[in-house]
């Protein structure tokens, strides 16, 4: 029996996530490791969420040493279907200011040390990611922001780098020369992931600062920065409180049947153990 439908990640700032009633917590064990923290389990305006720090409470975890898979799978265990991810960035653009948010709908990945599938191991599969955001999500998100008063800024494009360093300048030029929105750590690896498990994923990516192309960068002290993450985390509770009052019973996008044509794999192949561990992604179809 589900424990929860909507999940909601915490990035920089939102470690957790007040209001919630009948809390508690669950330690998650899954078949790809331990994810980053407990999840917190509460009632969010009738509906029941599972939070997760992304970083760990206490921010302990770098974004290179995140077990992304265990973080989606552990959800997955919970029964959530939807995911809301909350993430603080750097803009790339003028128009993008701090303290104000961007419902993404597109990726550019630079990352280079990161397991970004559950497949492998005598099982392949490929699904669709030309539209990485679930649509519905991204639309009840934007509504939220506007209810909940905050500037939330529907489509841009999201590159996500390796870390920890932030950008040189000539990195940040270039992603500016591409027509990047903003720039962050760790969302590219979950919306994948989200994806080939079959859950609706949408970023809300909350602008901190301007990445180190702009001629004023220098002039920012981390006061400022940690100003703007706090109030960050303020709106980003009003938005995800808003979203989840908010989100429709049924799902009318493609991403609970992400997996319906993707699996190139003769069934009659698959090791014995791979289906063990994917039982509860491929289950369905095998």
């Amino acid at each position: 029996m589900a424990q929860a439908e909507i999940g909601i990640i915490g990035g920089s700032g939102l470690y957790s996530m007040p209001g919630l009633t009948d809390v508690q917590e669950v330690a998650q064990e899954t078949p790809f490791g331990t994810p980053s923290d407990a999840y917190v389990l509460g009632t969010v305006e009738g509906k029941r969420v599972a939070f997760l720090a992304r970083h760990g409470r206490g921010h302990r975890i770098l974004p290179s040493e995140l077990n992304f898979r265990a973080n989606i799978y552990g959800f997955k265990q919970l029964g959530v279907d939807r995911i809301l991810s909350v993430s603080a960035v750097g803009s790339l653009k003028e128009e993008h200011k701090p303290g104000e948010f961007l419902v993404v709908d597109q990726f550019v990945d630079r990352t280079r040390h990161r397991v970004d599938t559950f497949f492998g191991n005598g099982v392949v599969a490929h699904v669709a990611f030309a539209d990485p955001v679930c649509a519905q999500l991204a639309e009840v998100v934007t509504d939220a922001c506007k209810k909940a008063k905050v500037v939330g800024k529907r489509g841009g494009s999201y590159v996500c780098m390796e870390g920890p360093q932030f950008s040189t300048k000539a990195e940040s030029y270039l992603y500016r020369s591409w027509g990047m929105d903003v720039i962050g750590m760790t969302n590219l690896q979950e919306a994948k992931l989200a994806r080939e498990a079959e859950l609706c994923y949408v970023t809300v990516a909350m602008v901190t600062d301007y990445d180190c192309w702009h001629p004023h960068h220098d002039s920012v002290t981390v006061d400022q920065i940690v100003a703007v993450l706090l109030k960050n985390a303020e709106n980003a509770c009003n938005v995800v409180r808003e979203a989840v009052a908010a989100m429709p019973k049924d799902r009318t996008c493609k991403c609970g049947s992400a997996l319906a044509h993707a699996i190139l794999t003769d069934r009659a192949l698959i090791p014995v153990e791979t289906k063990k561990r994917l039982q509860l992604i491929l289950g369905k179809y095998l």
